[in-house]
């Protein structure tokens, strides 16, 4: 659960009570029956990185979250947003590592038409909906600056962008201001049927993955910490606080929750973001395996012009430094040391288990400020990835990066 001032750390199995809220539900972007090899998960948590790299220097709205814990079956996560009157509902990909939502517009001509995810993808029509209205170069908000994104001035005195990514994907259009949809809660009462004009991009044109149509979706609905990101607009009109959860299911259905507003619980534990930074960057001070502090200088993940932590939903999995890394299987191999053997697999670390790997691995402890530490269990931590001279082959979760930035995902 990620918050624009502080990180939450905790398990929400029910929500007890909320402060104003909307809610959002999402969608896994692999198919159930569809396994995904680590291999292919971490080369497109590789792509995305080379992107979100490339730019390191009231009331509750909640949306409903479908998906699965194992990552072969899960990887990407989407979201049903209404925008628009008469509203049309949208799939959009949750992204913490960008600020924009946008969704593609009816006079995109290199766009997906259809999508292997088993969705209907939908086109925004301006002119469809009686509530939009065109983003002028006059406008406030087409002066704001924020990343990854280059604004200009068409002919037609329209406010439009630019997104270039560093995998070679991006994608263009114009802004529009329009209605969005959601279910707002506020305290015990559900209030449906809410709705707020906000700003949004209609692209008009994408390249690279952008217009794949195995994994295509309606378009990206950015949770980053610009002026133009969706919760920082309703937050500004005083709709929504300024903070956001993201809570997903443990249990083999998955599915989940997203909720844009403050979430009142006492489990929750509260670690502060570093300020000032484009990215969601957390003050991770020390890891524990079973208890034992790893040698681990806590440098390496304070955040520096070319250093740092931060959480990025769109990732899959959880990515460290070698300095955090090597001590940290070395740790995990001599806990499990002689009951399970130590194997490499396809270039990833694994360990061959005869029993329950919760009778062999240990708790790992992530530890940040202000006391804030998330424990995860054996099976929060491993990937069961078959079988291997009888025994079941599980596989580390967390994988090394190549560079200074641990990337803790989704």
């Amino acid at each position: 659960m990620w918050a624009l001032n502080q990180l939450i750390l905790g398990f929400l199995p029910v929500l007890l009570s909320v402060v104003g809220c909307a809610v959002i539900p999402l969608e896994r972007a692999f198919p159930l029956n569809g396994r995904v090899e680590l291999s292919q998960l971490v080369a497109r948590d590789q792509v995305r990185h080379s992107r979100i790299l490339q730019g390191f220097v009231g009331g509750v709205v909640d949306f409903s979250v479908q998906g699965a814990s194992d990552p072969y079956l899960v990887g990407l996560y989407f979201t049903k947003v209404k925008l628009g009157s008469p509203p049309r509902e949208f799939n959009v990909q949750i992204d913490t590592g960008s600020d924009i939502l946008w969704v593609t517009c009816s006079s995109c001509t290199d766009c997906p038409q259809s999508s292997g995810l088993g969705i209907q993808l939908s086109l925004f029509d301006t002119a469809s909906s009686t509530s939009a209205r065109m983003v002028s170069c006059s406008d406030p908000i087409c002066s704001s600056e924020f990343r990854t994104t280059a604004t200009q001035c068409s002919q037609s005195n329209q406010c439009s962008y630019s997104f270039q990514y560093g995998d070679g994907s991006g994608t263009s259009g114009y802004y529009v201001s329009d209605m969005l949809y959601f279910d707002a809660v506020l305290g015990q009462s559900l209030i449906a049927n809410s709705s707020a004009a906000i700003v949004f991009g209609c692209s008009t044109y994408q390249s690279g993955d952008l217009t794949k149509t195995d994994k295509a979706v309606d378009g990206i609905f950015g949770f980053g910490r610009g002026d133009l990101s969706v919760i920082s607009q309703l937050s500004s009109r005083g709709i929504t606080p300024r903070v956001f959860s993201h809570c997903l299911k443990g249990d083999g259905s998955g599915g989940g929750v997203m909720v844009l507003g403050e979430i009142l619980e006492p489990g929750i534990v509260y670690s502060p973001l570093v300020p000032s930074q484009p990215h969601y960057n957390l003050m991770l001070q020390s890891i524990t395996v079973n208890g034992q502090l790893l040698p681990i200088d806590p440098a390496v993940f304070a955040t520096s012009s070319n250093r740092g932590t931060i959480v990025d939903s769109g990732t899959t999995l959880a990515y460290l430094v070698q300095e955090a890394y090597d001590p940290f299987v070395s740790a995990i191999t001599a806990a499990v040391s002689p009951s399970a053997t130590p194997i490499i697999s396809k270039g990833n670390q694994c360990y061959l288990a005869p029993t329950s790997v919760n009778e062999i691995f240990p708790s790992v402890s992530l530890n940040f400020a202000a006391g804030a530490s998330m424990t995860l269990k054996p099976e929060e931590y491993l990937i069961r990835s078959g079988f291997y001279d009888g025994a079941t082959m599980w596989c580390f979760g967390f994988q090394k990066i190549q560079g200074e930035i641990t990337i803790l995902g989704g």
